[in-house]
């Protein structure tokens, strides 16, 4: 099994009504690839951040294997989402990937 962990920080442009909306959009549609990607055991994305954080929202994924990883990060379904909800809207990513 394979962990796959991030870490995302908002635009300081964006006010706090649309960090909610945008955050609402990204958890909707990455746990929405639930069932759709092979390998991908368990997707969840926490947005509700304690301001002691210095993220605003975490990506918590499980796969099978790290070539069940590599094979999410290029799956249609991922990087429409991706593309659509995530990456216009964050300054920094942190990705942490690992064994358990």
């Amino acid at each position: 099994m394979v962990k796959h962990i991030i870490l995302w920080q908002l635009k300081d442009e964006l006010s706090d009504a649309e960090k909610v909306e945008i955050k609402a959009g990204i958890k909707a549609g990455l746990e929405g690839l639930a069932g759709q990607i092979p390998g991908l055991v368990e997707i969840k994305v926490h947005t509700n951040a304690l301001p002691s954080s210095n993220a605003d929202l975490m990506l918590d994924t499980t796969f099978d294997s790290a070539e069940a990883l590599k094979g999410y990060s290029t799956h249609p379904a991922h990087v429409a989402v991706a593309n659509s909800k995530v990456r216009p809207y964050y300054k920094n990513r942190v990705c942490l990937d690992y064994e358990v």
